[in-house]
């Protein structure tokens, strides 16, 4: 019986997966300027070593993934906070959890994003106080596609994997919530040839969730 929803920030809640690689794009060409947008695609949805793998062969200028890592990374504070995250969060996701609420679900978030920057994002933008918690992978050893963020998740919840309906639109996350044992509604977004293969349903619109979570509530 499904009991929870849980879902994933990046790509869901806000749509921020193609404002980041604008930003890495960014920095890319000032290492290489004939770096293209396309050969950073590679970058969105993935692990942290997956994603600077993509950037060191894209800039292809002799550093290692892991300095170039370092160099984005002293630089993070700044672009987090120039970006305007209202304007890309998703109003509709907050009509999504009351329903859901009113139903019985109990709502978590599970991220790989720090968890300074999951409080304040879901907190400027009211989702905070819909929430039972907010996680982040981030604290973790391993992070998506590692089930752990989304198993201690229930565990904080009381809950049993099978109880939970994650909802995520990328390939590591999807892996994520599948490895955990949980129902998985992958949010669709063609732009960067997420791997939905593992996904137990799709999802066209975030405005789908309500239906299929009393869809499925009672199946397992």
């Amino acid at each position: 019986m499904i009991k929870a929803v849980i879902f994933d920030m990046d790509g869901v809640i806000i749509d921020s997966e193609g404002i980041y690689l604008n930003y890495l794009y960014e920095y890319a060409k000032t290492k290489n300027p004939e770096v293209t947008l396309e050969s950073l695609h590679g970058t969105v949805g993935t692990t942290k070593q997956d994603c600077w793998m993509v950037v060191e062969k894209a800039i292809h200028n002799g550093q290692t993934w892991q300095e170039l890592h370092d160099e984005y990374l002293g630089r993070w504070t700044d672009i987090f906070n120039s970006i305007d995250y209202l304007s890309i969060f998703r109003p509709e996701i907050l009509d999504v959890m009351d329903r859901l609420k009113a139903e019985g679900f109990r709502l978590a978030v599970a991220s790989a994003t720090n968890i300074e920057q999951v409080e304040r994002i879901l907190k400027e933008n009211g989702v905070a106080s819909r929430l039972e918690r907010m996680i982040s992978a981030s604290t973790f050893k391993r992070s998506k596609p590692d089930p752990a963020v989304y198993l201690y998740t229930a565990e904080q919840m009381g809950l049993q994997p099978e109880e939970c309906l994650v909802i995520e639109d990328s390939t590591v996350g999807i892996t994520a919530g599948h490895c955990a044992g949980m129902t998985v509604a992958a949010l669709i977004d063609n732009r960067f040839s997420f791997d939905r293969s593992l996904a137990d349903y799709e999802l066209n619109s975030l405005e789908e969730i309500v239906p299929l979570a009393e869809k499925i509530r009672d199946l397992k």
